[in-house]
């Protein structure tokens, strides 16, 4: 028996949770007929930094741990990310790349040299889980690799060399390197960024000065042909456009394949008091959703700029690091960022994910912060003992996007409004799967109210929505490692009239006739 698969019950929507008198109301109206840009499946990738128990007791726990592992990697941990089909992973960082010296974590491990990582946390980095490694790791989930270049405090010569070592197919002494240390077939890299975060921790640049250094360095990249990865420049955060305007106006498009962008979600907006990841209150659930939806303004202004300066369409968009993030858990290692992870983050998640899916022309790569143990996690582990998040769950229902045609629509949906401001009460996506059915997935983002949605179909005959449903009687519902199965998907089903979402949802569902 499969232990991903979450043993679901179907059930009428309306006794999961009493349908208010108030319920909002929304409608929603497409042609399936009518296509638009495909949903890359970069969208849904993962982002796997040194920090904290991301990599080191989440993900890695070494050949000869109790528990059970392949090549090191944890099996259980394993088999849930290859259950939601991973599609990229990012490494080393994040910060941690701008201090990350690539010879370091290579050859035999226990000659590997002992770090200090001065930006989380200053624990030991004992470099186990080096290039080889993590080639190991998506190797195994079936993934693409995203490679993140020192360039704080890296030189052209390092970054160029590990590329080589990396993709050289010649009998060169790098190659050659690489092949005494166990891989004789070089390595394939889908992304390659250029540096992290120029803007702060990767130097505390100008835009300006990092475009210099980008053509500096990405002029000394080269691999086999055809083997070049999308080479990726460190862009801009938040509100912030000025990364995206300088580095496509001044770097040529010829040496650029996307501008990366971070944007993190915090309810009280205050990097000192971020809030907590459990028992807020309603106040911080809105002003949670609120700040993740500032996501479609903060993407549609660079996209903006990206269609001044690329009128073709060339560059992604590539939001590699996004997700909530909250304060430390007391009598936890603060620079170790776990969190516990709640309803209000799988709809957090899912939000983002119709914001991206709209913007699917240049949004063409994401990676959420972080995969285990980190922030927005997909797994909590302690020990031996895993937990999958309702985060994970929702890249388990969107996962029918992946490469999917994303079909256009209009949406006319009432306010979830709190205390003078508001955010849209039901967000969506439609589009049509690799295999040809015909997907909507819906958002409640109002923690109390239900809502009612009407969907108008042409083009296809379609009456009835089923699939899954994710949602919870409290705010601050999650899965522990006592009690792993409080928040799951149940079955949906519903005719298209009148579809019923209950408060704080979220839905997937196949249309059929």
């Amino acid at each position: 028996m499969k232990i991903l698969q979450p043993k679901v019950l179907a059930f009428a929507v309306a006794a999961l949770l009493p349908l208010s008198v108030q319920a909002h109301q929304a409608s929603i109206t497409f042609d399936a007929s009518q296509q638009g840009p495909v949903i890359n499946r970069d969208i849904y990738g993962q982002f796997a930094e040194h920090l904290g128990r991301g990599i080191y007791e989440g993900l890695w726990v070494g050949k000869d741990s109790k528990i059970p592992n392949t090549k090191g990697f944890r099996n259980d941990v394993l088999a849930a990310l290859k259950e939601i089909k991973v599609p990229l992973v990012r490494w080393p960082g994040g910060c941690f790349a701008d201090e990350y010296h690539w010879r370091e974590g290579v050859g035999p491990q226990d000659k590997r040299p002992i770090k200090v990582n001065t930006h989380w946390g200053g624990v030991e980095e004992t470099n186990a889980v080096g290039t080889h490694e993590f080639f190991d790791l998506v190797e195994l989930l079936g993934a693409e690799a995203y490679i993140n270049g020192n360039l704080g405090t890296g030189t052209p010569q390092e970054m160029a060399e590990w590329l080589e070592y990396m993709t050289s197919d010649k009998n060169s002494t790098l190659a050659n390197e690489r092949r005494a240390n166990g891989r004789d077939k070089p390595y394939e890299i889908a992304y390659f960024g250029v540096g992290n975060e120029a803007w702060g921790c990767g130097g505390n640049m100008r835009p300006e000065y990092y475009s210099d250094l980008y053509r500096h360095y990405a002029t000394f990249l080269k691999t086999p042909p055809g083997k070049m990865p999308k080479l990726v420049a460190s862009g801009g955060d938040t509100s912030d456009t000025s990364w995206t305007d300088v580095l496509s106006s001044h770097i040529p498009l010829r040496m650029l394949d996307g501008i990366s962008y971070h944007f993190y979600t915090l309810p009280k907006n205050d990097w000192k008091d971020k809030g907590d990841a459990l028992n807020f209150s309603q106040d911080e659930w809105f002003t949670t959703m609120e700040r993740t939806y500032r996501m479609e303004k903060y993407v549609s202004d660079n996209v903006a700029k990206l269609d001044k300066n690329d009128p073709d369409g060339k560059l992604g968009f590539y939001v590699d690091e996004w997700g909530t993030w909250y304060n430390p858990e007391p009598d936890r290692e603060p620079g170790f960022l776990y969190q516990q992870n709640s309803m209000r983050d799988a709809v957090v998640a899912a939000v983002n994910f119709n914001i991206f899916h709209k913007h699917a022309d240049r949004v063409r790569m994401t990676s959420i912060a972080q995969m285990v143990n980190v922030l927005q996690a997909m797994i909590l582990t302690d020990n031996e003992k895993m937990v999958l998040t309702p985060t994970y769950y929702v890249y388990d229902m969107y996962k029918v996007f992946q490469d999917a045609t994303s079909i256009p629509f209009t949406i006319k949906t009432d306010k979830y409004s709190f205390e003078g401001d508001n955010v849209p009460a039901v967000t969506a996506s439609v589009a049509k799967s690799t295999d040809g059915k015909l997907y909507v997935a819906l958002v409640n983002l109002d923690p109390t109210e239900s809502a009612t949605i009407n969907l108008h179909v042409n083009g296809v005959k379609a009456s009835k929505a089923v699939g899954q449903i994710l949602t919870a009687d409290k705010m601050d519902a999650h899965n522990s490692f006592d009690n792993p199965q409080q928040v799951k998907p149940a079955s949906f089903s519903s005719s298209l009239n009148k579809l019923s979402l209950p408060a704080k949802s979220v839905v997937v569902a196949e249309l059929i006739p």
